[in-house]
C-alpha cells in the first residue's frame, strides 16, 4: 500500500505547481503594482528586476518552511496517514479558493488561506482523535495554539500598521518633495535615496542572510557585531551614489522604485513561498521519514520528525522561483488583480470599479467632519504652506501613469520593510494585506481620494477587506470539511477530490480565457491612452465609441425582450434578475462615460471642441434609453411579484408585434454603429420614428378602452406605462443615433 502514499506525494507536488501559478497570480503581483502604476520602466524591465528578487528571496526562504511543518499543529501527535489527509485537503482548498478570487480580480492573501486551511484541517482531525482517545489530550496538545495565535494576530495587526505607516510616511514625503518634485532636489534626493536604499539593504541582506545555506556562523557573527558600521557605510555610499546619479540627470526616484520592486519581490519570495510549497515539502519529508522507517502501518507511524527545522533542497526553491516568474509574466488573472489595486490608488478619478455603500458614505461624512475640525484649529499660515506642497496643478505624472514616482517609491520601500521585518521574526505577514494597505494609505495621504471618488474607493477597500475575512472563514470551513471527507472516504474519495480540484481549476482558466477574449474594449481604451500624437487619437476614439455603442444596444435589445417577456409570462425570476442587472449596469455606464471622456481629452483640441457637444448629447440619450428600461422593469417586477392580474392576451399579442419590430430595429442599429454606416443609421432613425407612432397609436387605443370598458385599472396603468416607455425608447434611440452621426 506504500505506493498509494507515493501517489499522494506526487499529487501534492502537482497541486504545488498549480498553487504556485494560482497564488502568484493573486499575491506576487503586489510587488509589481507600484512600478507598473508609476510606469517607471518597460514591463519587461520590471519583470526582470522582480524575477531577480524572487530568486534571491526563494533561496532565503528556507526558515519560513517551519510554519507548514510545525507552526500550526503538533506533528508528534499525528500519524503519517492523518497528516497526508491534512496536507491534501489544504492544497485542494487553496488552489480553488485563490482561483475564485483571481477570477473576480480581487486580491486576497495566500498566507491567510494557508494558515486557516491548516487550522481547519487540523481541527477536524483533532476532533476525530479526541473522540476516539481516552488519554485526555486536548486541542492544545494537537494544535500549536500559541504559535497559531501569534501568526493570526501578526497578519491582521499588519493591516492597521501598514495603513498608518503608509499614510504617515507618504504625507511627510509629499511635504518634502511636493507634487512638483523635480524642483529643489539638489541635496534632498541624495539623502532620501541613501536612507531608502540603506533601509532596504538592512532588512533584505542583514535580516535575510541568517537563513542562507552558505552563510557560516563566523560570517553571521561578524555581520551581527559590525551591523552599525556596515549601515553607516551603506548610508554614506548610497547617499553619494544617488547624488551623483542626480547630477548625471538620472531620475533617482525611478531607481528607488526599481530597487524597491527588487526588495519587495525578495521579501515576497522569502515570506510567501511557504504558502505555495511549504505544505507539499512537509508531505515529502513525511513520506521520506515513513519509508526510512520501513513503511508498514501508516496509522501507527507518528510524525515527530517534522518538529525538526526544514532543510529544503536548493533545486526545489529554484524550480519554484521559475514557476513564479513565468506565472507572473504570463497570467492574465495577475494583470486583472493588478488593475483592481491600481484603480483604487490612482491619482485621478479614472475607472471606478466599485459602486457605493452605506458604510463608505458614513466614513466619508465622518472624515469630512473630522478634517473640517482639524482645519479650523490649524493656523492659516500652516494651512497655506501645506496646500502649496499639495498643489496638484504642478503634478507631473508621466505617460498617463496612475500616480507619480514619489508615491511609488514610498509604497515599495514601506511595504518591503514591513514584510521583511515579519520574515525576520518568522511571522508570515500577508504580502497582499501589507502592500494593499500601504498603497491605500499613501493614496489617502496624497489626497488621491477626492470627494467625487472617495466613496467609490472606500467601498472598494471595504470590499477587498471583506474578502480577506471571507477568505479566512471559507478556508477554515472548506479544509475542515474536505479533510473529514478524505479521512472517512479513504483513498478512492481522496483521489476523486484531488482530481476534481484540478479539473475545476482547468475549467476556470478556460472560462476566464474566453471571458478575457471578449473584453476587448478595455484594451482599446488602454491603447488610446498610449497614443502621443493628438491628431491620431480621433479615429481610434470613434472606433472605441462605436464598439461600446454596439455592445450597449445589444444589451438594450436583450434586456427589453427579457423584461417584456417576463411580464407577459409572469416570470418573476427573470424580472428580478433583470432588475439586479440593470442596477449594476448603471455603474458600467458611468465608468464608460468617464473612460470615453478621458480619451476625448487626448484628441486634438480643435476637433474635440467641435465634436464634444454631440458626444455628450449622444451619451445623455444613451442614459435616457437605460432609464426607460428601468422604468419598464420596476413596475413590471412589482406587479408580477405581487401576483396581480396578468395583462390580457389580446393586448399582449398586439404589443409583442410592435415590440419585436423595435427589437429588430435596435439590433440592426447596433450593427450600423459597429460598421459606422451612417447612411444606414439615418434610415433606421426613420424606422424608429415610425415605431414611435405605432406605440403612440397603441397608447391612444388603450386610453379609449380605459374610458369605454370596465378594465382592471391596475393592469391598465401598468400596460400604459409599458407603452409610454417603449415610445420614449424609440424617441431616445432616434436622437441617440442622430447625435452619434453628428459626432462622427
Amino acid at each position: 500500500m506504500d505506493w498509494i502514499y507515493l501517489g499522494f506525494v506526487i499529487f501534492l507536488f502537482i497541486l504545488a505547481v498549480s498553487d504556485l501559478w494560482v497564488g502568484v497570480s493573486n499575491d506576487a503581483v503586489n510587488f509589481l503594482n507600484s512600478a507598473i502604476g508609476a510606469k517607471v520602466a518597460k514591463f519587461r524591465t520590471i519583470i526582470i528586476v522582480a524575477a531577480t528578487g524572487v530568486f534571491l528571496g526563494a533561496i532565503m526562504s528556507n526558515g519560513m518552511m517551519d510554519i507548514a511543518r510545525h507552526g500550526i499543529f503538533r506533528p508528534e501527535q499525528f500519524a503519517f496517514n492523518e497528516l497526508m489527509y491534512i496536507f491534501l485537503a489544504v492544497m485542494v482548498t487553496d488552489i480553488i479558493l485563490l482561483d475564485v478570487f483571481n477570477s473576480l480580480g480581487m486580491p486576497t492573501s495566500t498566507t491567510v488561506s494557508m494558515v486557516f486551511e491548516l487550522l481547519g484541517a487540523t481541527f477536524a482531525l483533532a476532533i476525530i482523535k479526541m473522540a476516539g482517545d481516552d488519554t485526555g489530550l486536548g486541542f492544545a496538545d494537537y494544535m500549536n495554539t500559541e504559535k497559531a495565535l501569534s501568526v493570526i494576530m501578526a497578519i491582521f495587526v499588519s493591516v492597521a500598521i501598514a495603513f498608518v505607516c503608509g499614510s504617515l510616511i507618504q504625507y511627510i514625503a509629499r511635504l518634502i518633495f511636493s507634487f512638483d518634485f523635480h524642483k529643489g532636489l539638489t541635496w534632498k534626493i541624495g539623502i532620501y535615496g541613501g536612507i531608502a536604499t540603506t533601509a532596504i539593504v538592512y532588512f533584505m541582506l542583514f535580516k535575510g542572510t541568517k537563513d542562507l545555506a552558505f552563510m557560516t556562523d563566523d560570517v553571521k557573527t561578524w555581520i551581527s557585531d559590525h551591523t552599525w558600521l556596515l549601515l553607516g557605510g551603506c548610508l554614506v555610499f548610497f547617499t553619494i551614489l544617488m547624488q551623483v546619479l542626480h547630477f548625471l540627470k538620472v531620475n533617482v526616484f525611478k531607481v528607488i522604485v526599481l530597487i524597491g520592486t527588487f526588495a519587495l519581490a525578495m521579501a515576497f519570495a522569502g515570506n510567501d513561498l511557504v504558502n505555495f510549497i511549504g505544505v507539499p515539502l512537509a508531505g515529502f519529508s513525511s513520506y521520506q521519514d515513513y519509508m526510512a522507517a520501513g513503511g508498514g502501518d501508516p496509522s501507527g507511524h507518528m510524525m515527530g520528525v517534522l518538529n525538526e527545522s526544514a532543510s529544503t533542497p536548493l533545486v526545489f526553491l529554484i524550480a519554484a522561483g521559475v514557476v513564479m516568474v513565468i506565472a507572473l509574466a504570463t497570467s492574465k488573472k495577475a494583470h486583472n488583480v493588478t488593475k483592481t489595486e491600481i484603480n483604487l490608488a490612482r491619482q485621478d478619478e479614472g475607472d471606478e470599479m466599485f459602486g457605493t455603500s452605506k458604510a463608505a458614505r458614513s466614513i466619508v461624512r465622518w472624515s469630512n467632519s473630522t478634517a473640517n475640525f482639524i482645519l479650523a484649529a490649524t493656523p492659516d499660515k500652516v494651512k497655506k504652506w501645506i496646500d502649496r506642497r499639495f498643489d496638484k496643478s504642478a503634478i507631473e505624472i508621466e505617460d498617463n501613469a496612475a500616480y507619480d514616482v514619489v508615491r511609488a517609491s514610498v509604497n515599495l520601500v514601506v511595504a518591503s520593510l514591513l514584510i521583511a521585518l515579519g520574515t525576520s521574526l518568522k511571522l508570515p505577514l500577508s504580502t497582499t494585506y501589507v502592500t494593499f494597505m500601504v498603497a491605500m494609505g499613501t493614496s489617502l495621504a496624497d489626497r488621491a481620494w477626492s470627494r467625487e471618488s472617495a466613496v467609490f474607493r472606500i467601498t472598494g477597500v471595504l470590499s477587498v477587506i471583506g474578502g480577506w475575512f471571507m477568505t479566512a472563514g471559507i478556508a477554515f470551513i472548506s479544509a475542515f470539511v474536505i479533510s473529514l471527507i478524505m479521512y472517512f472516504g479513504g483513498t478512492v474519495v481522496t483521489v476523486i477530490i484531488v482530481v476534481a480540484g484540478i479539473a475545476v481549476l482547468i475549467h476556470s482558466n478556460v472560462k476566464y480565457k474566453l471571458k478575457d477574449e471578449g473584453a476587448k474594449g478595455d484594451q482599446d481604451f488602454q491603447n488610446i491612452l498610449k497614443i502621443t500624437d493628438k491628431k491620431k487619437v480621433w479615429e481610434p476614439f470613434l472606433n472605441y465609441v462605436a464598439g461600446n455603442d454596439k455592445d450597449f444596444l445589444d444589451e438594450v435589445s436583450a434586456k427589453y425582450t427579457a423584461i417584456t417577456d417576463g411580464l407577459m409570462q409572469e416570470n418573476v425570476r427573470v424580472l428580478k434578475r433583470s432588475m439586479s442587472e440593470l442596477k449594476t449596469y448603471k455603474i458600467r455606464l458611468k465608468n464608460l462615460r468617464k473612460k470615453e471622456t478621458m480619451c476625448l481629452r487626448l484628441a486634438d483640441s480643435e476637433t474635440a471642441l467641435v465634436k464634444s457637444a454631440w458626444f455628450h448629447t449622444a451619451f445623455n440619450y444613451m442614459e435616457q434609453v437605460y432609464y426607460s428600461l428601468r422604468r419598464i422593469c420596476e413596475p413590471a417586477y412589482e406587479h408580477v411579484d405581487n401576483n396581480f392580474s396578468p395583462i390580457p392576451e389580446e393586448y399582449c399579442k398586439t404589443f409583442t408585434t410592435v415590440r419585436d419590430e423595435l427589437v429588430a430595429a435596435t439590433q440592426r442599429l447596433a450593427m450600423h454603429f459597429k460598421d459606422r454606416d451612417y447612411e444606414a443609421m439615418r434610415t433606421e432613425e426613420e424606422t424608429l420614428a415610425s415605431l414611435q407612432k405605432k406605440f403612440s397609436d397603441l397608447r391612444k387605443a388603450l386610453m379609449v378602452d380605459i374610458q369605454s370598458k370596465n378594465l382592471n385599472l391596475t393592469v391598465a396603468y401598468l400596460y400604459l406605462n409599458i407603452i409610454q416607455e417603449s415610445e420614449q425608447l424609440c424617441i431616445s434611440m432616434k436622437h441617440y443615433a442622430r447625435a452619434s452621426r453628428k459626432m462622427a
